[in-house]
């Protein structure tokens, strides 16, 4: 074949590839859903539809942030020490009732997420080495903060939140949705969304352009945390218990595992809020089907980790284009 044929046939399957790599997310999880509906029936009953959004909702608000995060060429993974700290305090002040407890959670958040901020946009630490030292900074401050063990929580205010529905949907996944819609309008439809984008495609040119880099840095970091510190309300409510030992670990590789798969490139420079929602989606009905058809939980992290490598792969194809 000629090189003029190959350049052709090249072309040919670029726009192909575009469409795959932009809806391809939608597609596999209209696939997976069907798959999951004919392989059992009772999986669309009212009881199980309200479960798996019970449980992936806390997954999509830590992962909207996780967004707005990589979407600056960062990446957060302190999060999940975030919703121990939450884990930790929320017992706490829930005496003086649910808005106090909730608000101390999310203002410490909020100061995690400034700090790890701080550390990128001022001092200029590599993200993961930032976020990695306040993983590490912050579990240990939950850990003294109130103990490493589990305490039960009977506040009826936050155990209605995270375990009843309103219309048959949980109220944690009208949350969720509430800050989807938020999280789309600040990318899409703001100054600072554009600023996010322009800084995450070349920070260098971004500065030069006078655009204010370390304010969105700060920025993205603290709105990261917030929404850790509010999963972390839901996730205490939904289990009735705080357990900061336990609760969050692993949350920030569900949560980037969740952007990437919906198509937010890990080099930074643009942010897909829906592609988000289905990551999370995703990922939480491969766990369901695995799950209920009694897959070793080691098989399932393989298919995990599988579905991770192809979507960081397609992530760089996207980049590097």
């Amino acid at each position: 074949m000629s090189a003029l044929a190959l350049a052709g046939a090249a072309r040919g399957r670029g726009p192909a590839l575009r469409l795959l790599r932009r809806y391809g997310v939608y597609a596999a999880l209209a696939v997976l859903f069907l798959a999951a509906v004919v392989l059992d029936s009772g999986f669309l009953s009212a009881g199980n539809v309200r479960i798996q959004l019970f449980q992936v909702a806390p997954t999509l608000l830590v992962a909207l942030g996780m967004a707005l995060v990589i979407g600056t060429e960062g990446i957060d993974l302190s999060v999940g020490a975030v919703i121990a700290l939450a884990a930790a305090v929320v017992p706490l002040y829930i005496g003086w009732g649910l808005p106090v407890a909730a608000v101390t959670a999310v203002a410490l958040g909020a100061v995690s997420g400034l700090a790890g901020g701080a550390m990128v946009a001022f001092t200029r630490v590599q993200p993961i080495v930032a976020t990695l030292a306040l993983m590490i900074g912050v579990r240990g401050v939950a850990s003294l903060v109130n103990g490493a063990s589990a305490k039960p929580v009977t506040d009826p205010a936050l155990l209605r939140l995270g375990s009843e529905a309103f219309a048959g949907v949980p109220w944690t996944a009208w949350l969720a949705a509430g800050c989807v819609a938020l999280t789309a309008v600040l990318v899409h439809r703001t100054t600072f969304g554009r600023q996010l984008v322009a800084v995450g495609d070349n920070r260098r040119a971004a500065r030069l352009a006078g655009l204010p880099v370390r304010r969105v840095l700060l920025t993205v970091y603290l709105l990261s945390g917030v929404l850790a510190a509010v999963a972390g309300v839901l996730i205490i409510g939904h289990g009735a218990e705080a357990d900061p030992a336990n609760q969050g670990r692993n949350i920030e590789l569900d949560a980037i595992t969740a952007v990437v798969v919906g198509g937010t490139p890990l080099a930074g420079g643009s942010v897909r809020v829906l592609g988000t929602v289905a990551g999370a989606l995703f990922m939480q009905l491969i766990t369901a089907v695995l799950t209920q058809h009694d897959v070793h939980s080691s098989i399932t992290k393989i298919v995990e980790a599988a579905v991770i490598c192809l979507a960081v792969y397609a992530s760089q194809e996207r980049g590097t284009r």
